[in-house]
């Protein structure tokens, strides 16, 4: 089967149509203009959860508004966990999927990403088996429905609100706040992936990226507690760290800056925070750390996992004026850094070896590494944490060629 395609023409009145549309219905929009330029008879986008293990099919019910006024107004959210099928597997495997349909139709599963982030997945339904350019044209038109769907969420709460399919308390709230908006980045010399399995209470733990021109910043962070305190607390301690990265200040200088101001304000009297901040120059490989009284990243090198050692200083928060201390290192092509909390070793009171499995996983892209690892935390923890379990993963290419195409910070 060939399709008619969309043209640069249908692309701009797609996104005017865009504009004029309700947030909320925006995807919508452009689900439907796709279809109708591809010859599908039928489309529509699946949300992935923040738990990162199912699919959200959003629905508008007029007649669940009269029944339910308040906070849905109307809004339906259909989980689908994962089940191997084409939608796990678009989702994983970042590839478009083609399964025929009982009805002699064939159903289309397109992944919906940016960067290497999962938002979710197009399905299209067709008359006859597509070919390669009708396939091509899904995958582009997924890829534009990703910022699509980036742009709408910034204006409503709709689709975080279908995205949650385990309620949220206080502290949760805050701390879902503190994190990147995306965790996974994908450019020319890396690819990083983070993920943050919260306590049934909230433990504090966050982490956090930000892509220079020629630089990759990088944190993760243990706030001390569980609850609102711990909340507030990684909160000062996230926020801290931000301003003074934005404003051009070196590693010591923000891991100075950060431990001042947990001194100086924390939520209850009194409160500290582990921490692990680095700077990557993406043209040399030249990584700079500062370790706060945190767990030592790994480093995964041809075939071996080591455990960096580096100069360990106090946790940001227990004495003013503290000196924190540099550490310099070469990545190379190939390599894979690991920032973890204590929450991914720490289970029932056993600690666990990580080595095996990062090993078993060394070929799998960091977003499936992330989601794997923390799977194996709740089977052997359950599904109510006694502590966060995060981690950042990160592939290091050694190619930093068409810099120019990176975003600023």
């Amino acid at each position: 089967m060939s399709i008619k395609g969309v043209s640069d023409a249908d692309l701009w009145e797609m996104l005017f149509a865009v504009e004029k549309a309700a947030p909320v219905d925006a995807v919508q929009v452009v689900a439907r203009r796709l279809a109708v330029g591809i010859e599908a008879t039928a489309a529509s986008f699946l949300v992935a959860d923040l738990g990162g293990r199912a699919l959200v099919r959003m629905v508008h019910l007029p007649d669940l508004a009269a029944a339910d006024p308040g906070r849905r107004n109307g809004e339906a959210a259909t989980v689908l966990p994962f089940d191997g099928g084409p939608q796990e597997r678009a989702l994983r495997s970042q590839r478009v999927q083609v399964e025929p349909g009982a009805d002699g139709t064939y159903v289309v599963t397109a992944p919906v990403t940016e960067r290497g982030e999962t938002i979710g997945v197009l399905e299209l339904t067709f008359p006859a088996e597509p070919d390669e350019a009708a396939l091509d044209a899904v995958g582009r038109g997924a890829h534009v429905l990703a910022y699509v769907v980036i742009a709408a969420r910034r204006h409503t709460d709709l689709f975080e609100w279908s995205q949650r399919t385990t309620p949220f308390n206080l502290a949760a709230e805050i701390q879902r706040r503190l994190l990147p908006s995306a965790f996974t980045c994908e450019a020319a010399a890396f690819t990083l992936s983070a993920w943050l399995e919260p306590a049934a209470t909230v433990g504090g733990d966050t982490f956090d990226y930000s892509l220079a021109r020629d630089v990759l910043h990088m944190s993760i962070t243990d706030a001390m507690g569980h609850g609102v305190d711990s909340a507030l607390l990684a909160s000062l301690s996230v926020g801290s760290l931000r301003n003074s990265r934005r404003l051009g200040r070196t590693l010591t200088e923000q891991a100075a800056f950060a431990n001042q101001t947990l001194k100086d304000h924390p939520p209850a009297g009194f409160g500290f925070a582990t921490g692990l901040i680095a700077r990557l120059d993406l043209h040399t490989g030249r990584l700079h750390l500062v370790n706060a009284g945190h767990i030592p990243p790994l480093l995964v090198r041809g075939g071996v996992v080591e455990e960096l050692r580096l100069p360990i200083d106090l946790p940001f928060g227990i004495r003013s004026g503290q000196q924190y201390r540099t550490t310099e290192m070469t990545l190379r092509p190939g390599d894979r850094l690991v920032l973890l909390t204590d929450g991914m070793l720490e289970r029932r009171g056993s600690v666990v070896d990580l080595n095996q499995p990062l090993l078993a996983f060394a070929d799998a892209h960091p977003r499936e590494v992330v989601r794997a690892l923390t799977d194996a935390v709740l089977a052997t923890g359950g599904p109510a944490l006694a502590d966060d379990a995060s981690l950042l993963v990160l592939d290091w290419y050694g190619d930093h060629a068409g810099a120019g195409d990176h975003p600023g910070q």
